[in-house]
């Protein structure tokens, strides 16, 4: 396992796009093993994808927003922390400006907390009007490498 302190401004710029800004006070630390994971001050904050940052549910815990949110009923949960990619049919609300290949986070109707970060294959528009199949590839669930090795 190889840890690196990184410098904030060098990272900055890319975490600018989560709303995320960092004060002179933040360590960031990137941790290389067979994921690639940036702390911050500690915490499990984003994970490297196809090299670009892409934020862990931990985080997504304290930043809701961060994200734009896809919602599925409570049936579909059960296959998408087992790393099923998110069918047409177990959601149930799709928040509006959703680009295809755009980051979402997928939450469940009922406690509204973060279970899968994924990618829109089609944008939210084209979502609604779909009535099966995959609308969003899984990368990131709870349960996952991911969650267990770097759960707080």
């Amino acid at each position: 396992m190889k840890r690196t302190q990184l410098r904030r401004k060098d990272v900055a710029k890319e975490l600018e796009v989560f709303g995320v800004s960092l004060s002179k006070k933040d360590q960031v630390e990137l941790v290389e093993d067979e994921h690639k994971v940036m702390f911050i001050n500690r915490k499990p904050s984003f994970f490297y994808h196809d090299n670009k940052p892409v934020p862990t549910l931990q985080f997504l815990q304290e930043h809701p927003d961060c994200l734009k949110k896809i919602t599925v009923d409570m049936g579909a949960i059960k296959f998408v922390i087992n790393g099923a990619d998110i069918m047409r049919p177990g959601i149930t609300e799709i928040e509006e400006g959703i680009a295809k290949d755009e980051l979402v986070v997928i939450i469940d109707e009922r406690n509204k907390k973060p279970l899968v970060v994924g990618i829109a294959l089609y944008d939210s528009a084209e979502m609604k009007k779909i009535t099966s199949g995959k609308v969003v590839k899984n990368i990131h669930y709870v349960g996952d490498e991911i969650w267990k090795e770097y759960k707080v």
